[in-house]
């Protein structure tokens, strides 16, 4: 090797090593995903997600002036209410548990973090779907869209700062975008789950939602194993009206997340999900890894692939751990 090439002199001490990071992550970068149930009195322990918990409204309201005043972009809220029925009736409903806490935190904290809102079927289902099913068991696309525009017009009425599409309908991102404008919310944005697979590492998202899901939503969420197939999602969203496109898992599919970067005109943002943060708090459990590390390792990982943004259930501690290393 010759004299003159030594990397390592860039990785001496500490010192240097932060002054040729290639990638930092900011509290601005990261959103909180916060699930608010309805009925509860006092937060409820998620059992497969360690120290993540279904909220009452009280501890919801604590929770987002917390990441809050970490510096947390933004709050992303998935509401579980008591009763559902085939159409998710409670999901259009004005009194209903996400409308509700969306309303509350958008007076509480609307002004200095993003109040979003998932919108998606499957909480407010008793068949756990994230559509509308035809006779014949089938989760039927165009009946769904109808359901997304009621939706998105309820979301942004309570006062959603951004409006996460997540269901993985063909055409769903022009659709709500028309609603939306028609009816005086042409300012609201529209985050496009574009490429959500279909995986195993949603696992304990269903029991933090209580979902009522039989069977699989491959016919609708992506496979696995497609590569291009995400690009081919995302280009589609984008010439749809979508303001901001997602990759769904993010850490099993940098590959993917690094394409949507490399192409996309407009932000991209990847979700760490239950699956990814449920294994790092299980193998730091047993003592196998260094959870701070795993925390700081892997959402940089995310964000190197070329993500924007992270949704991830570990925002407002990381970004405590941010301001105080800074």
């Amino acid at each position: 090797m010759s004299p003159t090439i030594r990397p390592r002199r860039l990785r001496a001490g500490e010192a240097v090593r932060r002054a040729v990071r290639e990638v930092r992550v900011h509290p601005a970068e990261l959103v909180l995903p916060l699930f608010v149930r309805e009925g509860l009195s006092e937060p409820v322990a998620i059992g497969s997600m360690p120290g993540v918990v279904q909220h009452s409204l009280d501890s919801l309201r604590e929770a987002a002036v917390e990441a809050a005043e970490a510096g947390v972009g933004g709050v992303m809220l998935f509401g579980v209410p008591e009763h559902r029925d085939a159409t998710g009736s409670g999901a259009t409903d004005p009194d209903g548990i996400l409308n509700v806490a969306t309303r509350k935190l958008a007076e509480e904290v609307g002004d200095v973090i993003v109040v979003q809102t998932d919108l998606c079927l499957d909480e407010f289902t008793d068949h756990g779907h994230c559509g509308v099913l035809d006779d014949r068991g089938r989760v039927d696309n165009d009946a769904t869209l109808e359901r997304y525009d009621d939706m998105a017009l309820a979301q942004a009425e309570a006062g959603s700062g951004l409006i996460g599409m997540s269901g993985m309908m063909d055409g769903q991102i022009a659709s709500a975008r028309e609603a939306l404008d028609t009816h005086g919310h042409s300012d609201v944005p529209l985050l496009a789950y574009s490429a959500k697979y279909a995986s195993v590492f949603y696992g304990p998202f269903r029991e933090a939602v209580d979902s009522q899901l039989q069977g699989d939503r491959r016919t609708y969420q992506m496979d696995p194993a497609n590569r291009r197939e995400g690009m081919r999602e995302t280009l589609l969203d984008i010439d749809e009206g979508a303001d901001i496109v997602m990759v769904k898992p993010a850490l099993p599919y940098l590959d993917v997340l690094a394409d949507v970067a490399a192409e996309s005109i407009v932000p991209v943002w990847a979700y760490q999900v239950s699956g990814e943060y449920a294994m790092i708090e299980a193998a730091a459990a047993n003592g196998w890894i260094d959870r701070q590390r795993a925390i700081a390792e892997s959402i940089t990982a995310i964000r190197r692939a070329g993500a924007d943004a992270v949704l991830t259930y570990y925002a407002t501690e990381y970004a405590r751990t941010l301001k105080e290393t800074r």
